[in-house]
């Protein structure tokens, strides 16, 4: 089939897309108001010094960690609530958003004012503490319902009543009962409410994270990835659609959002599968679901993978070594998924002259690469996520700024040299700290003030400073409110009774609590973003999961997997629908499709709790071996059956054949496995056979 001419990649310059917000008129929907107006430069001021201050924080860390989450806090809600003044029609609106942004962030100051006396009287709330406890937790509340809608502050609002009121309803749901005092202080005054375990990490981490995408992004590293994509596989059968998911799995290498990646590489990806061939509802969920899978690509995750060390206490490493096979795979799946509709539609690659060179565009921008590539290593051998994100960042900048300074040095000796100098320079961080690199920024910024391009390329910098705190406000306050939960269960010891039915259920078949432990996942999944999600099941059943013999790590691994598929699985389906106006089809067919494609993100946590070597739970080489084989044995023959299409189009017989040795291939009993094999081999050969007997019959 003729392929159309491939479009423009998107614009280096074009601004992280937001994660999960409450519709296209909330206050996180396009980008911050034009800086022309006074609204617009307050608001760029605010977006500055939010990301100043927790870079400060992140390399110096000046303050207490309760303090530094307080003020985090206070500052997201300042942004949300601005934001959305910013956005309402009359004045009375707006200049009430500002007041309760401005109240928000006068009340998040209230820790590091007191932060001595909140000490001294701890477990004794005075009359303030508990004023101005149930005022932030309102505006948590308020400020997660403008960016989210309902249905996460619905369901902490539920935690919350339970912890006021549970004690009036039957055993075993009730609890001996806490005082309004006891709950506003679990709430507000340490670090079990909404300054618990996800904001340290938000205020940490996960900020700095995506203020590290959001720099790359504004570099060019958006049209670096799509035309490497192009290159290495545009040209193949299915060309366009195995774009869309390499493009989108190195996205997600510095930008975990997924519903940010469906509309940020998907303006590219969709129209481009839709010329080609594909059908629009196809088109949106090949990069629906590649783009979710972004979450589960290290070495970033979605940020989940920072709240999941810490939360289970075991080092960055060893999350993203346990990710490491289920992401391939995952991958590998939908590339597969886009090879077989490509086989059954008859769809070719584009032609090798409209791509770009893979090889060209990396050496054109290979400089983008060092800081994801010193994160990396930096990760893997043993530093702290924390100056790992911080220096990774700081690299980025001295790279944008370094750049600007190179096109004016003329000769290639001298430019060479200048790069060798710096390096060296830079590398000293390893000895003296991040101190280092922040006075190698300071000599390059006042560098660049001197000639008109390096203005220029700080301008650059500030805007991506702004955006990447734009960014970071869904994630933020979804993991505040989601305080609310944690802090529930560890004041009422709610997650024991959850923990108590599920592991009933499982003396009787595991199998069975994983399957209610994937409903639970994916219907509280539903309309809320990935990281509260995680955080909420993990809490819930991981005890419980832990409990039946599935290993710690791989407990937490199936809810967070769940979470995600929840995002892709109808009626609500997140990614599906941010991808349906691109690709012009109803939300709820791409969530359909969705479902066949991501059939590996279904079968591989189930596969990973019977056998955690697939988790890389295992040293030893055989068992890894056997179950990858495994695996994409299963999803391969899945793949086939539900597209069907092999290596001619299937009948239903064998399409049931197929899907039959698949799902023997998933379930743990006794001589499955020999079935599974038995069926997938003897299906391989029937259809080699009739495939040949056809091409033979009609030679």
């Amino acid at each position: 089939m003729a392929a159309s001419p491939v479009p423009p990649s998107q614009p280096a310059s074009q601004p992280a897309a937001q994660p999960e917000i409450a519709g296209e008129h909330g206050p996180l929907h396009g980008s911050l108001p034009d800086r022309a107006l006074p609204v617009g430069k307050i608001l760029f001021a605010i977006a500055v010094a939010f990301s100043v201050f927790q870079i400060w924080t992140a390399a110096f860390t000046p303050l207490s960690s309760l303090v530094v989450r307080s003020i985090h806090v206070g500052f997201l809600l300042l942004l949300t609530f601005a934001l959305s003044a910013a956005r309402q029609p009359g004045r009375a609106a707006a200049a009430r958003d500002w007041l309760l942004g401005a109240l928000a962030f006068a009340l998040a100051t209230y820790h590091w004012i007191f932060e001595v006396d909140i000490l001294l009287r701890a477990g004794w709330p005075n009359l303030t503490d508990l004023v101005v406890g149930s005022i932030m937790v309102v505006l948590v509340f308020e400020a997660a319902r403008r960016i989210m809608g309902f249905a996460l502050p619905a369901i902490c609002g539920l935690f919350l009543g339970y912890a006021l009121f549970g004690e009036y309803l039957p055993s075993p749901l009730d609890h001996r009962g806490f005082g309004f005092d006891q709950v506003a202080d679990h709430m507000f005054l340490g670090t079990e409410g909404i300054f618990g375990t996800p904001i340290y990490v938000s205020s940490t981490y996960i900020f700095l994270f995506i203020l590290f995408g959001s720099f790359l992004e504004r570099a060019g590293m958006i049209g670096l990835f799509n035309d490497i994509a192009l290159g290495s596989v545009g040209h193949t059968r299915g060309g366009p659609g195995k774009v869309a998911v390499v493009s989108s799995a190195m996205m997600g290498t510095i930008n975990g959002s997924g519903v940010a990646n469906v509309v940020t590489t998907g303006q590219f990806t969709i129209p481009l599968m839709k010329q080609f061939g594909y059908r629009p509802a196809f088109a949106g969920a090949v990069e629906a679901t590649a783009s979710m899978g972004g979450q589960i690509m290290p070495p970033v995750m979605g940020a989940v993978a920072f709240i999941m060390a810490e939360t289970i206490n075991v080092p960055y490493v060893e999350v993203v070594r346990a990710a490491l096979i289920p992401a391939l795979l995952y991958f590998a799946t939908v590339l597969w998924m886009v090879h077989l509709e490509a086989g059954r539609l008859n769809l070719l690659g584009l032609p090798r002259s409209e791509l770009p060179n893979a090889f060209a565009a990396l050496k054109a921008k290979w400089h983008l690469i060092i800081p994801l590539a010193i994160l990396v290593y930096l990760l893997f051998t043993g530093y702290t996520p924390l100056f790992a994100g911080t220096v990774g960042l700081a690299l980025t900048v001295v790279l944008i700024l370094a750049s600007a300074l190179t096109a004016r040095i003329g000769p290639m000796a001298a430019r060479i040299l200048f790069w060798i100098a710096l390096g060296a320079l830079t590398s000293l961080f390893l000895d003296y700290g991040i101190q280092v690199v922040f006075t190698i920024v300071a000599g390059l910024v006042a560098l660049n003030l001197l000639h008109r391009g390096g203005r220029e390329t700080l301008v650059l910098a500030v805007d991506s400073l702004a955006e990447g705190a734009k960014n970071a406000l869904a994630v933020g306050v979804a993991c505040a409110l989601v305080g609310v939960i944690i802090g529930t269960m560890t004041l009422t010891g709610l997650g024991s009774n959850f923990v108590r039915v599920i592991v009933s259920v499982g003396e009787g078949s595991l199998f069975l609590s994983l399957v209610l432990t994937m409903v639970t996942c994916l219907i509280l999944g539903m309309g809320i973003p990935t990281i509260p999600n995680y955080i909420i099941t993990s809490s819930l059943v991981g005890p419980a999961l832990l409990e039946l013999g599935v290993p710690l790590i791989v407990s937490h691994m199936f809810v967070f997997y769940f979470g995600i598929m929840a995002d892709l699985t109808p009626p609500v389906a997140l990614a599906a629908f941010a991808a349906a106006p691109i690709a012009r089809a109803p939300g709820l067919r791409i969530g359909i499709q969705c479902l066949r494609i991501a059939i590996a993100g279904f079968v591989v946590p189930f596969m990973a709790v019977y056998s955690p070597a697939l988790m890389l739970q295992s040293d030893d080489p055989v068992a890894i071996g056997y179950i990858v084989i495994k695996a994409l044995l299963s999803v391969g023959l899945w793949g086939a059956g539900s597209i069907g299409f092999l290596f001619a189009p299937l009948s239903w017989y064998e399409r049931l054949w197929a899907t039959a040795g698949a799902f023997m291939m998933v379930v743990a009993l006794p001589i499955t496995d020999e079935i599974g094999f038995l069926l997938c081999g003897s299906f391989l050969v029937f259809h080699v056979w009739r495939v040949r007997r056809t091409v033979a019959g009609t030679a």
